[in-house]
Parts: structure tokens; sequence; C-alpha cells
């Protein structure tokens, strides 16, 4: 009888527990696929745009189309390398790898692509049983897994203005990628 209770046990635990972790699991492989779509339709649109044309703006108060870029870059980083993983965050006003000045076209968008590999490496290691725990962003308690889906809203964000920008120079945007 005693065998039959802990056998009984070890079943119901692990009919409960295995599909919590397999929605763990899923949540980061999801989540990369995503982040590697938004990667590629992010660097599509940064080579559509004329490098002459980067320091086009939709208004004075707005950020340039590289800004916009690089922006991304910084966002990317600060939110999975210094929110996520407790590195110590760069300081917009100071940081020089995400900052315009006197970087080519190519080199923004090599940056930003490094910082895609950087942060997925990261993601990859990501231990999901962290998820639920709670951070401090912009004083609100936000779980880790929340987090992560500020960060793919925050891409969407920029990117959707760089779109504008590219209809404002007269080039179609590519067509829309979808699950990103």
């Amino acid at each position: 009888m005693k065998q039959l209770f802990i056998l009984s046990t070890i079943i119901l635990f692990n009919t409960i527990t295995t599909p919590l972790i397999a929605q763990q699991d899923n949540f980061i492989e999801d989540y990369i696929e995503r982040l590697e779509n938004s990667r590629k339709y992010l660097i599509l649109v940064a080579e559509m745009m004329p490098e002459d044309t980067y320091i086009f703006k939709a208004t004075p108060e707005s950020l340039t189309f590289a800004e916009n870029l690089m922006h991304i870059g910084f966002a990317i980083d600060w939110h999975s390398q210094s929110l996520l993983g407790g590195r110590e965050s760069r300081d917009w006003k100071t940081d020089t790898i995400y900052k315009v000045a006197k970087k080519s076209k190519e080199e923004m968008i090599a940056t930003v692509d490094k910082t895609f590999d950087e942060t997925i490496n990261f993601i990859k290691a990501f231990d999901t049983s962290q998820l639920n725990d709670e951070l401090d962003y912009f004083g609100l308690n936000r779980s880790k897994r929340q987090i992560f889906s500020l960060l793919a809203d925050h891409i969407t964000h920029h990117r959707g203005q760089m779109l504008v920008y590219l209809r404002l120079n007269g080039i179609v945007p590519p067509r829309y990628v979808l699950f990103q």
C-alpha cells in the first residue's frame, strides 16, 4: 500500500510539473525565434535606407533614422545584459558603442546585429526558473517574463518609426514579416 501511495504521488507530481517545465522551455524557444525574425526584418529595414538619409528625422524633436537603429541596439543590450543579466548598465549619454557619431551605415548595422547575437546567446543560457522573478522596471514591478515582452515591444516601436521614415523618403518598406 505504501509503495502504491509513493508511486501515485510521483505520477501526480510529474503530471503537474512536466507541462510547467515544458512551457518555460517553449517560452525561450519561441522568444528566440521571434527575436531572430525581428533581427532579420530590422536589418532589412536598415539596409533599405540610403546612408545619406540616415540623418533624416520626421520632426525636430524626433530621433533620426540612425538614432532609432542604435537606440534599438542600446535597449536590447540594456534589457538583456543589464536588467535581466545583472551587468552594470551603460550610460546612454556617455556610451560610445551605441552612439551614431562617426559610424557608417554598415558599422551601425553590424553593431546592432552583434547585439542580437549576444542577446540570443544570453537568452539561450537563461535560467527559466527565474522567469517569474520580479524586477523594478521604471518604478513598476515586472516579472522577467514581462521584461522579455517589453523588449520585443520596444524593438517594434522604434522599428515602426523607421518604417515611417522609409515612406517619408519615398521608399516602400519591406513586407511585414509575421511572428516577431
